[in-house]
C-alpha cells in the first residue's frame, strides 16, 4: 500500500466518522452509526498497519500481534460488562487514550530520526524542531490530565471512591500554581534547559492536576465529567495525530474533542450551570454550607405497596415514567418494559421522560431503555414532556433523586437552585421507588417526599417491579 491509497482510505475513514457522529445523534439510527464508526476505524487500522512507510520490517507482525491481544480484551470486556458498568467503562477508556497520548509524546522525545529531509536550511529544522516540542509538551500534558482524571472518575463511577467532593483549602490557587508551573516549565523545556527533568516534572504536576480536578466535583456532576474527560481524550489523540504526523489521528481527535466539548455544554445547560463552575467543584458534595441553609422538608411520608401501585397504574390513562440511577443499579429496565408493554395493550398511555443527567453517562437512561426494546418513540426528552405532568394521572419515578427535586425551583437557598428539573409533582399521583430516604448526589433532601399527591414504594426496584408486573397481570 502506498501513500496515496492511504490518504484516500484516511479520507474514506474521515467520512465515516463524521456519519458515525450523526448516527450516533439519534437512538433510531445509533446502530447505523456505531457501524460507519467500526467500519471508519478498520479501514484507519489496515491503512496504517500496511503503509511501508509507517510500519515496516518486523514491526507489522508486532503490531497484529498487539491488534490482537488488545481486540480480544474490547470483545471480552464488551461481553461481560454490564449495562450499569458501562459509564466506568467509559471512563476507564479514556484513561487509555491519555496513557497512550503520553506514552507517544515519550517516545516521540527520546526518537531521534531526523524530523526533515535532508538539504533543509538550519533554520527551517529549528522552526520543524520547535514546532515538534511544542507538540510532544502538549500532548503529554494533555494526556496525563486526560489518564489520571478518567481514572479517578471511574473510582467514583464504580463506587471504589466516594462521590462527595475533595475541596482543599485554596484549591483554585493551587490549580493556578500548577498552571503557571507548566507554563514556565513548556518555556525551559522549549529552550533545552534541562529538558528531560522538566518533561518529568511536568507530567508529575499534571497527572496530579488530573486526580485534584475531578476529585473535587461532586458526584452530581460526574455526568458532565464523563463528556468532558471524552473531549480531553479527542485532543490528546489530536496531539498524538501532530506528534506522529497522521492527519487522520488529528482530525479524528478533533472531532471527539469538539463533540465532546459541545456535549459538556448541552449537559451543563441542562443543569444550568456553567463549565467552569462544574470543574471548581463543590456540586453534589451533601454538607455544603448552602446545603446546610437550604430549607429542610417538612410533612409526612406516605409509603405504598405494590399492588396499590398496580392499581393506580391500572385505573390510569396518561403515565409517564422517570428513570434514574436506581433502575439501572437494579438493572429492572426489563421490567419496566413488560410493564409499558401490558399498560399500553391496555389502551393506557405511558412515556419516559428522561432527564439530560439522569445515570451516570451522557444517554445512560435511552441506552438502558434502548437495551429492553422500549420503543424509541415514547421516550422523551425532558424539555418534550415536562408540560405534560399536569394531565397526567400517575407520575412514577424509579430510582432518581436530585432530577425531579422541586426544591431546585422553590429553594433559592438549595446546592441545585436554578437546575431544570421534571416536573412529576404535578401530576394527580407521583410515585416514588427507592430503597431508603437518602438524599441523592447532590446530598439534599427532596420535598417531594413529602407532598400530598406523593407515594413511596421502598424497597430494590427490579423486586417491587416484578411485584407490580404480577399484580398488573392478576
Amino acid at each position: 500500500m502506498n501513500d496515496n491509497i492511504a490518504t484516500v482510505a484516511y479520507i474514506g475513514a474521515t467520512i465515516l466518522f463524521i456519519l458515525s457522529l450523526g448516527g450516533l445523534s439519534n437512538p433510531e439510527t445509533s446502530r447505523r452509526g456505531n457501524m460507519y464508526g467500526m467500519a471508519g476505524m478498520t479501514i484507519a487500522v489496515l491503512a496504517t498497519v500496511f503503509n511501508p512507510s509507517h510500519v515496516t520490517g518486523g514491526g507489522i507482525a508486532a503490531i497484529i500481534v498487539a491488534l490482537l491481544i488488545g481486540g480480544s480484551i474490547g470483545i471480552y470486556a464488551s461481553r461481560k460488562v454490564q449495562m450499569t458498568q458501562m459509564p466506568e467503562l467509559v471512563a476507564l477508556m479514556h484513561s487509555l487514550v491519555g496513557l497512550a497520548a503520553c506514552i507517544v509524546g515519550f517516545a516521540s522525545y527520546i526518537d531521534t530520526t531526523p524530523l526533515a529531509a535532508s538539504g533543509t536550511s538550519a533554520a527551517d529544522l529549528a522552526a520543524i524542531e520547535a514546532v515538534h516540542e511544542v507538540e510532544i509538551y502538549l500532548g503529554i500534558l494533555i494526556g496525563a490530565v486526560t489518564f489520571s482524571g478518567s481514572v479517578i472518575a471511574f473510582g467514583k463511577l464504580s463506587g471504589k471512591i466516594g462521590g462527595k467532593p475533595l475541596l482543599l483549602p485554596g484549591r483554585h490557587m493551587l490549580n493556578l500554581a500548577a498552571l503557571i508551573l507548566v507554563v514556565i516549565f513548556g518555556i525551559l523545556f522549549t529552550g533545552h534547559h534541562a529538558a528531560t527533568f522538566v518533561l518529568l516534572l511536568m507530567t508529575l504536576i499534571a497527572l496530579a492536576f488530573g486526580v485534584h480536578l475531578v476529585m473535587a466535583i461532586g458526584g452530581a456532576d460526574m455526568p458532565v465529567v464523563v463528556s468532558m474527560l471524552n473531549s480531553y481524550s479527542g485532543w490528546a489523540a489530536a496531539a498524538t495525530g501532530f506528534m506522529l504526523n497522521n492527519d487522520l489521528m488529528i482530525v479524528t481527535g478533533a472531532l471527539v474533542g469538539s463533540s465532546g466539548a459541545i456535549l459538556s455544554y448541552i449537559m451543563c445547560r441542562a443543569m444550568n450551570r456553567n463549565f467552569l463552575s462544574v470543574i471548581a467543584g463543590g456540586f453534589g458534595g451533601g454538607a455544603t454550607a448552602s446545603a446546610g441553609a437550604a430549607a429542610v422538608p417538612a410533612g409526612e411520608v406516605t409509603s405504598i405497596s405494590a399492588t396499590e401501585t398496580a392499581e393506580l397504574l391500572r385505573e390510569a390513562k396518561e403515565v409517564i415514567i422517570v428513570p434514574g440511577y436506581g433502575m439501572a443499579v437494579a438493572q429492572a429496565q426489563h421490567t419496566v418494559y413488560e410493564i409499558t408493554k401490558l399498560l399500553r395493550e391496555r389502551g393506557v398511555n405511558v412515556r419516559f421522560g428522561i432527564h439530560p443527567v439522569a445515570g451516570r453517562m451522557p444517554g445512560h437512561m435511552n441506552v438502558l431503555l434502548a437495551e429492553a426494546k422500549v420503543p424509541y418513540d415514547i421516550v422523551l426528552e425532558m424539555d418534550e414532556i415536562n408540560d405534560d405532568f399536569p394531565k397526567t394521572d400517575v407520575a412514577m419515578v424509579i430510582g432518581a433523586n436530585d432530577i425531579v427535586n422541586p426544591a431546585a425551583q422553590d429553594d433559592p437557598t438549595s446546592p441545585i437552585a436554578g437546575m431544570p428539573v421534571l416536573e412529576v409533582w404535578k401530576a394527580k399521583t407521583s410515585i416514588v421507588m427507592k430503597r431508603s430516604m437518602a438524599s441523592g448526589y447532590a446530598g439534599v433532601d427532596n420535598p417531594l417526599f413529602y407532598k400530598e399527591n406523593n407515594r413511596m414504594l421502598f424497597g430494590d426496584a427490579k423486586k417491587m417491579l416484578d411485584e407490580v408486573l404480577a399484580a398488573l397481570r392478576t
